[in-house]
């Protein structure tokens, strides 16, 4: 896949209802979607042919859409088949999926009660959201300029294009000195998340993570907990200062993209991956694919 920009990639795309071919699946430059980011997403990683957590990201999919005012009009089990149908259709195994919904483009303006709901289901084969050399030491987090904002500003528990755009733009921004992605606080100044995954600390054997109240409560951030609470390592969620950080041994993100990835500096704070990071960074792999096990016993026998 590297190099070869998306639109020119090929493939079965999930459209409206039917699989249609990659360079078929387009939209109008005049899409609501477009103008007035009046769209939704998922990410879904498949593994061993399975796409972990299909129903919850389903379900947050139409939940996205009703805060955003509007219905997709297929339900979640139509989606969950459409899903299964692209990553069987494009031959994939391992593979990224995108399920979107966004408003057409039958009016432009702000007002847009009459325009179609599209939806489409894009697969393909992404296997580390970062540099796979550096995930495993640790990556470099720079500290971001935009905050994530007062849930009474923006629909914060929607996963929504909109509220990405600062997260591309602190990204960019981090990138361009040198670092793997941006921590971005919150309007009260609090630690939030990185711009695409959540994040998690460990102090002392406790497992500390930012209590989600203006950013989406990430499903492979409640996987992780319920990981960590299996092992007997205890979770606590709670407003984490940026000041604390020197507090903090261990730092890891947590997302369906990056699934558990260690960090080793945020700004002017270090931190050494250790026993806690790489054990759920293993207890998570063997969560989303069983085949891994397998794997193991078939090369020690």
């Amino acid at each position: 896949m590297a190099g070869v920009p998306f639109d020119q990639m090929t493939g079965k795309i999930w459209f409206n209802g039917s699989l249609v071919e990659w360079a078929d699946a387009q939209v109008h430059v005049l899409t609501h979607g477009l103008h007035y980011a009046s769209s939704v997403f998922e990410g879904e990683r498949a593994y061993g042919g399975e796409i972990f957590a299909l129903r919850e990201h389903t379900e947050r999919l139409h939940e996205s859409a009703r805060i955003l005012d509007f219905e997709i009009p297929y339900s979640v089990e139509e989606l969950e088949a459409a899903s299964r149908a692209v990553l069987k259709a494009n031959n994939f195994v391992d593979a990224y999926l995108r399920p979107i919904a966004w408003r057409g483009s039958e009016m432009m303006g702000v007002s847009a009660q009459a325009n179609t709901i599209n939806v489409a289901i894009a697969a393909w084969q992404w296997p580390s959201y970062f540099n796979p050399e550096e995930r495993r030491k640790g990556i470099r987090l720079d500290f971001a300029e935009y905050r994530r904002p007062d849930p009474r500003t923006a629909p914060s528990k929607s996963k929504a294009a909109g509220l990405y755009m600062i997260c591309t733009v602190s990204k960019h921004m981090a990138e361009k000195k040198g670092y793997a992605d941006a921590l971005m606080l919150d309007w009260r100044g609090q630690v939030a998340e990185t711009t695409g995954t959540n994040i998690m600390f460990v102090k002392d054997g406790v497992l500390h993570t930012p209590l989600p109240d203006c950013f989406l409560n990430g499903i492979t951030r409640q996987a992780v907990s319920k990981l960590a609470r299996k092992r007997g390592i205890e979770v606590i969620e709670r407003a984490i200062m940026p000041e604390e950080l020197g507090s903090f041994q261990e730092a890891f993100l947590c997302g369906t993209a990056a699934e558990v990835t260690p960090v080793s500096e945020i700004g002017q704070y270090k931190f050494t991956p250790g026993e806690i990071t790489f054990s759920l960074m293993d207890d998570y792999m063997k969560l989303v694919d069983p085949s891994l096990e397998e794997k193991k016993l078939a090369a020690v026998g």
